[in-house]
């Protein structure tokens, strides 16, 4: 009886321990607001990055005629920041308007204008409630979530991004975060 007892314990022992090895080996899941957090912070440090190490001298530089210039899609970005998170109610500052795309502005404006719009959707996402998350909103006529309208968010920052690194690739220019560490 004795012996049955100490292998009865000794298998509860292995199960405990193997159910507690999981849990520390197991992936963490996260809520929405994390993921997107999370992403946010990843493309907020490849375009900060891609401003930084584009010459202010290419910022004019644009693929074709009627095609945004590189200013223009940084600037387009931010504005999309403060824009896109009033379909949720976030308020966008005073002077806020797509016409910002297009304002004469130098380098260091540029990378303050990004950075400012970035901290703006983090304040929006990091104060919205959960329970807001699956309220409707409309979207230029289309219905969806507030969790939807932040999805496409971070789509259009990745889209715009995307644009940015071929720009950068096109005029010479490495993304800091791809450069290969000596």
């Amino acid at each position: 009886m004795r012996q049955l007892q100490s292998l009865v314990a000794l298998a509860l022992f292995c199960i405990g321990a193997a159910v507690n090895l999981h849990a520390q080996s197991a992936p963490k899941t996260a809520g929405f607001r994390d993921m997107f957090l999370e992403q946010l912070k990843d493309v907020e440090t490849k375009v900060t990055g891609l401003v930084e190490a584009m010459p202010e001298e290419k910022y004019s530089w644009r693929p074709e005629e009627g095609v945004r210039s590189v200013k223009e899609v940084f600037l387009h970005i931010a504005f999309a920041n403060y824009f896109l998170p009033s379909f949720i109610g976030a308020k966008p500052p005073a002077g806020i308007s797509p016409a910002m795309e297009k304002a004469p502005v130098d380098k260091a404006k540029v990378l303050e204008t990004v950075k400012s719009s970035f901290a703006h959707i983090r304040q929006v996402v990091t104060n919205l409630p959960d329970a807001d998350l699956d309220k409707q909103t409309k979207f230029f006529g289309q219905e969806m979530t507030y969790r939807e309208m932040l999805f496409f968010t971070a789509n259009h920052m990745h889209e715009h991004l995307g644009q940015s690194i071929a720009y950068a690739r096109t005029n010479h220019v490495t993304p800091p975060w791809s450069k290969k560490s000596d």
